[in-house]
């Protein structure tokens, strides 16, 4: 091993690149290996057409972790985000539609055509769902305590996050633990009575994960999109000029001037351990390359039961592991446009799908969606959430075109019968173009070229276990000290030296970044006692 570093970063990933710009800047001697061409992992952008750059696999951004902005200086090296006004288009049956608004006035007004006692309840349920989303921040904004510790450190952050809840309040501490393992659906059955309503909300419950919205805990994944999000905001939408790339970009270029060292094309092929340690890399052309430290992005089921030899881990914590649930839900659908499509009843024309265009017209409708994909099959009637992010930002296609892509819920990575095969990816575009053509009458005209992602497509070109998209389900028993296993939810591993910081590990997916910053805090914490 000619190359010696203080640390090796497993995957420039979002969250990869924000842990190794925080060594560099600690002065660590820093290497990122990136398996592919680009920088990204999953938060990437790419010319799929001449002249058609596309967000392929995530197409808008969380509520990026606050200090990791403000430490890393993003916004001098390049990254603006852009919020849409509408944030969000639901199209429903008959031609008829539901604008979502940052000013809950307007989203009111919207609402009122439809129900004035839903309209009536919004600035409510706006403001419950940030009481929250606050708790939510105070956890994620924290390392997790050992399950079982009974170190002063560890009873003091149990303590803290009791302390931090009741501060809110007895009632609203109450409805917070009340609302976090409830379904989506009984969440928004309380509040509201509009199908259309509803079904645009509860969709943000399941995104990405393989539960309908009748499910226990798709509330907190609701919550957990809301994260961040200013008051009153519901369904935010977040995008990045020059695209969600644009964001990994500047993550690279802030590792880099902290000193890191970035190198793409370079995959890594094991993790070498001696005596218990992880103390380097090999390369998938051979190349070995020693550090003190080895921190993986990739998710827990690829880093220790791929990179890392299983004979090298405990039996027990190599059957917990085996036993995180992926269940890849979500497929993608690019499409390249000649023109803007125009849907049927949307009079505010470009202005009005700026932001996130869903089709969930209710709750029944997703959970019917749901029910094919958990006997094996592909949604007959998926749920569909578009962005056309060529409107926010035009240097995404060429003068007058556009750029659409699509998430497409539920596609299941295991099928009952047969694989994903290339006719069948084809049938799923199909099926998704005629879903949005019955709202878009020119829309069918305007493609000019489409390009379908499946789960496997996900897994094989992006690192994605089983296509999912979190790394490993957003579900309760997967969260918090329990991610991704118990006893091991500290970023941590059973080997000595080598560490997670993806989106395994707490607080879990979305482009947030707040993994990695999280990461780098407990192994800067490290390198501090070993010094």
């Amino acid at each position: 091993m000619s190359e010696s570093y203080d640390a090796i970063v497993i995957g420039a990933g979002h969250n990869g690149l924000v842990t190794a710009a925080y060594l560099g800047r600690a002065g660590l001697s820093v290497l990122v290996l990136e398996r592919r061409e680009l920088v990204g992992g999953a938060a990437v952008s790419e010319e799929v057409f001449p002249g058609f750059r596309f967000d392929t696999c995530a197409h808008r951004v969380g509520e990026l972790h606050p200090a990791a902005v403000r430490d890393l200086r993003l916004k001098r090296h390049g990254l603006e985000i852009i919020r849409p006004d509408p944030t969000a288009l639901a199209l429903l049956p008959d031609g008829d539609h539901l604008l979502l608004w940052r000013d809950a006035s307007r989203s009111k007004e919207s609402i009122g055509r439809f129900s004035k006692p839903d309209a009536e309840r919004w600035v409510a349920f706006g403001d419950h769902v940030r009481k929250a989303t606050r708790f939510l921040e105070d956890i994620y904004a924290t390392i997790p305590p050992r399950l079982s510790g009974t170190s002063v450190s560890d009873l003091t952050k149990l303590f803290l996050v009791g302390g931090r809840l009741r501060r809110r309040g007895k009632t609203a501490m109450a409805e917070v633990l009340r609302t976090l393992p409830m379904s989506i659906a009984e969440l928004l059955d309380e509040w509201f009575e509009t199908d259309g309503l509803k079904g645009a909300l509860g969709a943000s419950g399941i995104t990405g994960v393989f539960q309908g919205p009748m499910a226990a805990g798709t509330a907190f994944t609701f919550l957990h999109q809301h994260v961040g999000s200013a008051d009153g905001i519901i369904k935010p939408t977040r995008l990045v000029r020059g695209g969600v790339g644009a964001l990994s970009e500047a993550l690279a270029a802030a590792a880099r001037q902290n000193g890191a060292e970035v190198r793409t094309a370079a995959g890594v092929e094991r993790v070498t351990v001696r005596d218990g340690q992880a103390d380097g890399v090999v390369l998938a052309n051979g190349d070995e390359i020693a550090a003190k430290r080895i921190i993986s992005s990739a998710d827990p089921r690829r880093t220790f039961l791929g990179l890392v030899d299983p004979l090298q881990l405990d039996p027990e914590f190599v059957r917990k592991v085996r036993g995180i649930r992926f269940k890849g839900a979500c497929a993608k659908v690019h499409l390249a446009l000649g023109e803007l499509p125009s849907f049927a009843g949307v009079d505010g024309g470009s202005a009005h799908l700026c932001g996130a265009i869903s089709i969930a017209p209710s709750l029944n409708y997703l959970e019917r969606a749901y029910d094919d994909a958990k006997y094996g099959s592909v949604s007959q009637a998926p749920y569909l959430e578009a962005v056309i992010a060529s409107l926010s930002d035009p240097t995404l296609a060429p003068d007058g075109r556009h750029v659409m892509s699509v998430l497409v819920q539920y596609a299941p990575y295991h099928l009952k019968e047969g694989s994903w095969s290339d006719a069948r990816r084809e049938e799923l575009g199909d099926r998704v173009v005629d879903m949005l053509a019955d709202h878009s009458p020119n829309l069918r005209s305007a493609i000019i070229d489409r390009q379908v992602l499946t789960p496997l497509d996900l897994e094989r070109v992006y690192g994605l276990t089983e296509g999912n998209i979190y790394h490993g389900e957003l579900a309760l028993d997967q969260l918090y000290f329990m991610r991704p296993v118990p006893g091991w939810a500290r970023y941590r591993t059973p080997i000595d030296n080598l560490y997670l910081c993806g989106a395994g590990t707490h607080p879990g997916g979305g482009v947030t970044g707040a993994p990695g910053y999280n990461a780098a805090r407990a192994i800067l914490k490290d390198v501090k006692r070993e010094r």
